[in-house]
């Protein structure tokens, strides 16, 4: 049976929350919004690398999500969640809150709507994904660094534009769009023993783990989380979410905490969470760059950073690691 998502609004709450009931998607929920978002997106290739696999000891198959339109997997969601709205409820446009990658998705999957995207930005957002936001037509308004100035603003904004907001994670046609990148990458390798992506918010941990419960449940799900931002791991130890506090990580989209939707999910699909240095992610990313001969940003090194962490979990297992964006700031890299 389809997911079905009711809405309410709640002028007592936060208008980032109007969601009043949420289901975890089905499978029929995720291949409509591949079949609904097909047109719009790449299909991004699966890479492997032998020096790869020498260095981890796995057989690694990296399913490119840096090479999607607009640099990341974000879009997948974005555009899953607008084009799920009818065209009559778009006029005031889309509003949401984000670092950089899925306020590109939302400025992008507007613009192909037709409609308008406000979108709030924390002021220290890596310029690249600034200037990306204000080239897919993106109205920005920027607020102080942290959770509670980015929910405030954007609820401020809803009220002043009448503007649809589109969460970054916490919903279920977002996490029902990113769990296409899963979907195509188990269609596309066979037999694999494990799924790797890095978890913030969790839309597209939360995902992965859908598409690999109702598409191949053998195959484990394993995140990779900074260790400077780990609320999912230590919500994943204790059975209940507890809020990141003063995250501190160069890898700027894992920021947040882990969304109540998601986290169910990831409680009841996910084999482990591990958590990974600043000093890991840099090496992983590195290698990245100068064995794959492309560009990724931080965050998206994070799950390979804990595969090379646990090498001798991993020995000899085929590993697919969803590379989740290339939106990086290139006059501001950590390798000097």
């Amino acid at each position: 049976m389809p997911c079905i998502t009711y809405f309410f609004f709640r002028f007592d709450k936060n208008l980032t929350e109007q969601s009043a009931y949420m289901q975890i998607p089905s499978l029929s929920d995720i291949k409509r919004a591949h079949q609904r978002i097909s047109k719009y997106l790449e299909t991004t290739p699966v890479m492997v690398s032998q020096s790869i696999d020498e260095i981890s000891g796995a057989n690694v198959f990296f399913k490119c999500e840096n090479f999607q339109k607009t640099g990341s997997f974000k879009l997948r969601g974005a555009t899953n969640a607008i084009f799920s709205i009818r065209p009559e409820e778009r006029t005031n446009g889309f509003a949401t809150h984000s670092s950089g990658n899925h306020a590109q998705a939302v400025a992008y999957a507007a613009r192909l709507a037709g409609t308008k995207a406000y979108i709030v930005m924390p002021n220290n957002a890596p310029e690249v994904k600034k200037k990306a936001v204000k080239g897919y037509g993106g109205e920005i308004v920027f607020c102080e660094p942290n959770e509670e100035a980015r929910v405030k603003t954007c609820d401020e904004l809803i009220a002043k534009t009448g503007a649809i907001f589109i969460s970054p994670f916490h919903h279920t046609d977002i996490i029902a769009g990113q769990a296409t990148a899963a979907k195509e990458l188990i269609e596309e390798v066979n037999d694999l023993d494990v799924i790797m992506t890095p978890v913030g918010g969790g839309g597209l941990a939360a995902g992965t783990a859908l598409a690999v419960n109702y598409l191949s449940p053998n195959i484990r799900v394993v995140l990779g989380e900074p260790k400077n931002a780990d609320d999912t791991y230590q919500s994943f130890k204790k059975g209940s979410i507890l809020p990141v506090n003063n995250p501190d990580t160069i890898a700027d989209g894992l920021k947040v905490t882990v969304g109540e939707l998601n986290f169910e999910i990831i409680q009841k699909h996910v084999s482990d969470v591990v958590t990974v240095t600043e000093k890991e992610i840099i090496t992983a990313m590195r290698h990245i760059w100068e064995r794959m001969k492309i560009v990724v940003e931080p965050s998206t090194a994070v799950p390979f950073a804990a595969l090379l962490k646990r090498k001798a979990e991993f020995e000899g297992k085929k590993v697919g690691i969803i590379l989740t964006g290339g939106n990086v700031d290139l006059g501001n890299l950590p390798f000097q």
